[in-house]
């Protein structure tokens, strides 16, 4: 029906459940609520905002075995990593709650006025525009900076997970915090434009693809409004001849396999360096082949089915015109006999520019192997993106490997020797068309504040 969105047990294919979505009056008393809000929140120490963060992380963990099952149910995460998903959100909150008040504190400056200084004040009301693939952990991320610096919260989550979305709203809600201060708005994607246009938005941050993530930064722009933008990716994984291959084959398969292979910051091109690309290959197939798959409420399965069938019906696509343009295939690569929108895990070799799997984000459990001539070469080819999120090289060497990450990788993230993931301690977002704008750290947090200079003579 056009007025209600629905969820989907993409294991099953089965309704969850159908959700109203908010008439005009309803997100109008959200948005005037959250104003409101915004005007005592930002009044309170950030001791005060820290408390309430702290009480909210208890929430989370005390809630942590429903809110998983949800999200496995909603969107088919296997149960284990829906169980880490909320952990890490309650762990965030803590950060923040007790280094708040160090990243925001006022930064005297010497000038010759007789007192000079940068102070940090919160902007608003955030709108925070989120995909399925984490249910808790986008927003969370999202918010623990914001509403730590000051700001209150609106979320239009992806339509598919209604539920975890109210969830959200609900385990702010019992945590005690100020009413407000966090809402869902259940929305179809049509309805954004409109909620970016209301002047009471302050700012946008949104996680999703490259071509929404356009959309949405056209909108703010025409509004002059801040956004936060974390797009698609194609992350490279560069194998040096010299790498530990038995550490790299695990991390590889490990990074591609993450939330069943449906990550922007996943492992996704495999670049090799052609002197040890058969024993790379070999042992990432094996391994590959290896990793359980199956029920996602499955404490031991790896990977679970993927969050609709389209999304598995569209990957499939890219796998078989990749083929049909010369890749190998070597495992993997069909569409299963039986209930779900489950993918095996599935590799290609003999990938190169102008297929899909080269050129596109392949979000599932899809490998592309591309081969490599040389050190120079394989940079070459890992910069050959028009995404820009994470990268991983893998060397023993590591002063030399520190050295491509650092100064030669274009991505907002990269690592040596290790997959990439996101950490509360570091700031996490991309470059070229993978988005701009940090999450997390001290440089998530100063986001979405005025960095006001105060002069005083």
């Amino acid at each position: 029906m056009a007025d209600r969105l629905t969820s989907v047990n993409p294991a099953t294919g089965k309704v969850l459940a159908e959700y109203e979505i908010y008439d005009e009056k309803k997100v109008s008393d959200a948005v005037k609520q959250a104003q409101k809000a915004f005007e005592l929140w930002k009044q309170l120490t950030l001791k005060q905002r820290g408390a309430v963060m702290k009480k909210i992380a208890a929430q989370l963990r005390k809630d942590k075995e429903g809110l998983a099952k949800l999200a496995t149910a909603e969107m088919g995460k296997p149960i284990a990593q829906s169980l880490a998903e909320v952990e890490k959100c309650a762990a965030t909150f803590e950060f923040y709650a007790k280094n708040g008040e160090a990243f925001l504190k006022n930064e005297i400056v010497k000038t010759d006025a007789k007192k000079s200084y940068v102070s940090f004040q919160p902007l608003g009301v955030v709108l925070a525009i989120m995909p399925w693939n984490f249910p808790y952990w986008q927003v969370f991320r999202a918010m623990a900076p914001a509403i730590m610096a000051g700001n209150v919260m609106l979320l239009k989550h992806a339509s598919n997970i209604s539920g975890c979305a109210l969830a959200i709203e609900k385990v702010i809600k019992k945590a005690g915090a100020p009413k407000g201060l966090f809402q869902t708005l259940l929305l179809p994607s049509s309805n954004v434009e409109a909620i970016i246009e209301n002047p009471a938005i302050a700012a946008i941050t949104f996680t999703g693809s490259t071509v929404a993530g356009s959309k949405v930064a056209q909108t703010a722009a025409k509004h002059i409004k801040k956004q936060v933008l974390e797009l698609g990716g194609s992350d490279p994984y560069i194998i040096l001849k010299d790498a530990d291959m038995k550490l790299a084959v695990k991390t590889c398969v490990d990074g591609r396999l993450v939330n069943s292979g449906q990550s922007c910051v996943a492992a996704k091109r495999f670049i090799v360096e052609k002197s040890v690309l058969k024993e790379f290959t070999e042992q990432f197939v094996a391994l590959m082949q290896e990793a359980k798959h199956g029920d996602p409420m499955d404490m031991d399965n790896k990977i679970g089915p993927m969050a609709r069938h389209d999304l598995r019906d569209q990957l499939h696509e890219q796998v078989q015109k990749s083929i049909a343009l010369g890749a190998k295939l070597l495992c993997g690569g069909y569409i299963p006999q039986h209930e779900g929108a489950y993918y095996p895990p599935t590799v290609l070799t003999n990938v190169k520019k102008g297929m899909p799997a080269y050129d596109e984000e392949l979000f599932g459990p899809v490998a592309a192997i591309i081969t490599a001539k040389d050190e120079a070469d394989a940079i070459r080819l890992a910069n050959d993106s028009i995404y820009g999120l994470g990268a991983g090289i893998f060397s023993k060497n590591r002063t030399k490997a520190e050295k491509i990450a650092a100064t030669q990788l274009q991505a907002g993230n990269c690592f040596v020797n290790a997959f990439v993931h996101s950490d509360a301690r570091l700031p996490f977002g991309g470059t070229k068309q993978s988005g701009y704008g940090r999450e997390l750290s001290i440089f998530g947090i100063r986001e979405f504040v005025n960095i006001k200079t105060v002069f005083i003579n």
